[in-house]
């Protein structure tokens, strides 16, 4: 799955198109490297989100094409 729309069902960022704009503008990185909004995410890869001055690092758990609010964040675990 694609990192943009991990992104989006995940729930981490609410529109896909603002996922977009935060990988183009590299405020994610993906195991510590800066990745493009077209990178294929894995189970067990570690998301840096930058917020700003606040950051959120979360691990990639299970990877599902739709997910509703209650299972959406059974697909990360939040280490940081």
């Amino acid at each position: 799955m694609r990192l943009d729309k991990f992104l989006k069902v995940s729930r981490l960022i609410k529109r896909r198109t603002v996922a977009n704009e935060a990988c183009d503008n590299a405020r994610v990185s993906v195991n510590g490297k800066p990745a493009k909004a077209s990178y294929e995410v894995k189970e067990g890869d570690v998301l840096t989100l930058g917020f700003g001055e606040r950051s959120l690092t979360v691990r990639v758990t299970g990877i599902k094409e739709y997910a509703g609010k209650a299972d959406a964040s059974s697909m990360y675990e939040v280490i940081q």
